[in-house]
């Protein structure tokens, strides 16, 4: 009987270190972190078995625990038959290495963690170029504990040379690799930069949404567009971004573009290697901050976001807080959750599309704000124009006069500007004809 082997790995058993750090301003409890840091294990492939926390009064610079700390964590990985340590905190190298020392098992902290679940989510050319730069700047200055096995060689003469040569080879590799991924991403970020000049060109407000991952965006975006953006229960479903024509209750055309979701603690090699996705956001019309309330600690998570807009220049721009998962959370407190940054709160369920038409009155209402009333008219020769403005802006009041159709119109500051552009070269043309 032909027997069939199995390629697929075997699942890999962790246990989960959080550690509450002195003098340091938490804005989540450590206990909410660590059921985070779980949640992004399983969503990495991984079974947690054990969670262990410690509150430090110092830190220990060689392993950041104590030494009885690692002692009880080391039994119990022994106990458990586990095979990974996941640490809630970056690591230096030292300290990784320290402690996969002592633990006898693979050590990865939570940036690594997020990187490799990045590297499982990315689709997009771009974003593959994105993570494994994110990944390889990381691994740079831990490469040392890659090639601690030829100290087992016993030292000495013709054992030294070897593993320094092999070390120094793989350092010159990771840099070109680094080099040649960054002359790539300039490349693409040209072409994103060309596309993004092209749509300035088309005169729509552009609308991002944005949130806390797993808050819902995608299941929104497909609500409102139906783009068929992948959805699943799981931190970082989606990763590269989608854009999306969609139509307002008045009359209004938008695009709107779905991003990548953020998280407490995201490693700063993410943010500079995103750093052309996320200009999506700090180049926006408006934000919708998607809220999920069936999470006891959003308000924690609205602070988190304002906090990572902030950091990507996107802190000024108008918002809309649009409170999702209405129908599992119940009553929003719509008074706590408004802040000085927020134009208005809009409480929705992205899944059964519960206070969507009230969110989309609001982005209606408030990209108004920004536009411009004009008066212009138009001769026969000029209908062109007008069909422009009635796709693009909209029309308030119309009206005959003679041969002349006079047009009273709302429109973006961008279309009243080319729109008075080719009146103006419609008019020069018509008296350098005479």
């Amino acid at each position: 009987m032909k027997q069939t082997i199995s390629t697929r790995q075997p699942q890999e058993k962790a246990v989960l270190v959080g550690v509450d750090l002195p003098s340091r301003d938490h804005q989540v409890p450590l206990d909410y972190s660590l059921e985070e840091l779980e949640r992004l294990a399983e969503t990495a492939g991984a079974q947690v078995v054990h969670k262990y926390s410690q509150q430090v009064r110092s830190i220990t610079p060689a392993t950041l625990i104590g030494r009885g700390k690692v002692e009880e964590i080391y039994a119990g990985l022994q106990e458990h038959h586990a095979n990974l340590g996941i640490v809630d905190e970056d690591l230096t190298p030292a300290q990784q290495r320290n402690l996969e020392n002592a633990f006898k098992v693979r050590v990865v902290d939570r940036s690594q963690l997020i990187l490799d679940i990045f590297a499982k989510r990315a689709r997009s050319n771009e974003g593959k170029l994105q993570v494994e730069l994110a990944q390889l700047e990381y691994l740079l200055p831990r490469l040392t504990r890659q090639w601690t096995h030829l100290s087992r060689l016993g030292g000495g003469i013709g054992t030294r040379g070897p593993g320094e040569t092999q070390l120094e080879v793989d350092r010159r590799r990771i840099r070109e690799r680094i080099g040649h991924l960054k002359r790539r991403l300039t490349t693409v970020e040209r072409t994103r930069s060309l596309q993004r000049r092209e749509r300035d060109e088309v005169p729509f407000a552009t609308v991002a949404l944005v949130g806390y991952t797993n808050a819902g965006k995608s299941t929104l975006m497909n609500l409102l567009t139906r783009a068929g953006v992948f959805v699943e229960d799981k931190l970082f479903a989606t990763l590269d971004p989608t854009t999306r024509a969609l139509r307002l209750p008045n009359g209004d055309k938008v695009m709107i573009v779905d991003t990548v979701g953020f998280i407490n603690k995201i490693p700063h090699s993410l943010i500079e290697a995103f750093k052309s996705t996320l200009e999506e956001v700090s180049r926006a019309d408006l934000l919708l901050h998607m809220v999920d309330l069936a999470n006891p600690l959003y308000e924690e998570q609205i602070q988190i976001i304002e906090k990572v807009l902030a950091e990507i220049g996107a802190g000024e721009i108008p918002t809309i807080l649009a409170p999702n998962k209405v129908d599992l959370a119940g009553a929003v407190p719509l008074a706590r959750l408004k802040t000085g940054g927020v134009a208005e709160v809009c409480p929705i369920s992205a899944l059964t599309g519960a206070g969507v038409n009230g969110l989309l009155a609001a982005v209606g209402r408030i990209l108004d704000q920004s536009k411009e009333r004009i008066q212009l008219q138009f001769s026969p020769a000029q209908s062109w124009l007008l069909a422009l403005l009635r796709e693009r802006g909209r029309v308030v009041e119309e009206y005959h006069d003679g041969e002349f159709i006079k047009v009273t119109a709302l429109v973006t500051p961008k279309l009243a500007g080319q729109i008075r552009k080719s009146l103006s070269s419609s008019l020069a043309g018509k008296h350098n004809g005479k």
